[in-house]
């Protein structure tokens, strides 16, 4: 924001929380306000007290130690409208996450059946649902494109109080990984939308991306509190390849067009060893790793709590585009190493005490990725990287089998205190 505006500036402080800081996401030097409002009730067990994560039912830091999930087998696939599976599935899988020491599991698919739960029940972690919203979308504030997506940010918070577990949920995340294409779209499109203020949430000089994703999270706050007379901690999960931090040369976005998924009570960003924005950052101030430059730079920018929602390598059995190096052809031997730098780079790294959480992507292979042709879940590709990003791979008995020794990795990271 320009000098001459910050008596303006001031005025919309007032309105928020203290989350108000300079960061380059819209622009090098460029200050900007993000807040919930004051007056907005906090959840009721997992809160947000600076830069951590709290369970108020124990007053204790909550780290998320966690496995992205979603529980669709060979010949199963939500492309083609497949709803997951009321079976037995869920006793083996959440068997195994338990066992590696996880305690939080970030669940893609919105709906989960009854028998998902009673699994849950029966294991003392927490999770984290995502609610998708179409990442390649024209213009994101079409108002044709909010009516819908907001339409369906109800229908998952009604599942989540008519057959999930609401005191078990921690956040709601609010679409996941925006397609660069029609971030700069958007932002073309709308060039004067600079500012919102809702019901709950109020910001001030951001894209115009930035202010669809908060008129969705404001949406969805609004509604759980009017229905439910509650509410959970909200999210937007981003990725590297859009921001936040602008001040690299592989963005694939502008500088000026850069996300920042700030807008909710913490920072969800997936961020992977080989992608852009990563492998372009500085070396590390512990390790010397660019993945670490890119975690302390990321937590040096924000007072929100920083929660990497997904890390992770695919063991498709070649790199099948050569110009996206790392993204598939790792070898399954590599991976338990590769899983241990990326912890002790977000354990020793600067600024840590920032970060409430790492997820690994993810427990199982999809074999319905990326949908080429209606036959595609039957079969597990080799040239599709996005298929074999999962701890395990499928039996023909559809049991999980641990691919050599990650999972045995996991566990060791995660329960060795």
């Amino acid at each position: 924001m320009n000098l001459q505006n910050t008596t303006a500036l001031k005025t919309v402080a007032m309105t928020l929380l203290p989350a108000l800081f300079t960061c380059c996401a819209s622009g090098p030097g460029t200050a900007y306000t993000t807040g919930i409002k004051a007056a907005t009730p906090p959840p009721r067990r997992f809160v947000v007290r600076g830069h951590e994560v709290i369970d108020t039912a124990s007053d204790k830091t909550l780290f998320f130690k966690g496995m992205g999930y979603s529980p669709f087998m060979p010949g199963e696939s939500p492309l083609r409208g497949d709803h997951p599976a009321n079976d037995g599935r869920y006793a083996e899988h959440l068997g195994l996450m338990q066992d590696m020491g996880v305690n939080y599991l970030h669940v893609f698919p919105m709906k989960m059946p009854p028998k998902f739960f009673e699994a849950l029940d029966k294991t003392g972690m927490l999770y984290g649902q995502d609610i998708f919203v179409w990442a390649y979308e024209e213009d994101f504030l079409d108002e044709a494109f909010l009516a819908k997506t907001i339409e369906d940010i109800k229908a998952a918070i009604d599942h989540t109080y008519a057959v999930g577990r609401p005191d078990r949920l921690v956040l709601f995340s609010i679409g996941d990984e925006l397609q660069p294409d029609s971030v700069v779209r958007t932002d073309q499109c709308h060039p004067d939308v600079r500012s919102f203020t809702g019901k709950h949430i109020s910001v001030a000089n951001r894209t115009p991306t930035e202010i669809a994703l908060a008129r969705l999270i404001d949406a969805a706050m609004d509604y759980e509190l009017t229905r439910y007379g509650q509410r959970h901690l909200y999210c937007h999960t981003s990725w590297t390849h859009i921001g936040p931090l602008a001040n690299r040369p592989d963005l694939e976005v502008p500088e000026e067009n850069a996300v920042n998924p700030d807008l909710g009570d913490l920072v969800c960003l997936n961020v992977y060893t080989y992608a852009r924005g990563v492998t372009t950052s500085p070396p590390g101030s512990v390790t010397g790793t660019t993945y670490q430059g890119y975690v302390e730079e990321l937590a040096a920018q924000t007072g929100k709590p920083v929660f990497i929602t997904q890390v992770g390598l695919s063991t498709s059995p070649f790199e099948p585009k050569p110009w996206v190096p790392g993204f598939g052809g790792h070898r399954v031997e590599d991976v338990p190493e590769a899983f241990a730098d990326v912890w002790r780079d977000v354990q020793t790294a600067q600024g840590r005490e920032k970060i409430c959480g790492l997820s690994f992507f993810e427990l199982n292979d999809e074999w319905w990725k990326s949908g080429e042709d209606g036959l595609d879940a039957t079969r597990h590709n080799e040239e599709d990287p996005e298929e074999w990003f999962g701890i395990f791979s499928i039996g023909p008995d559809r049991r999980l089998k641990p691919k050599g020794r990650i999972a045995e990795t996991i566990k060791t990271l995660f329960t060795d205190e």
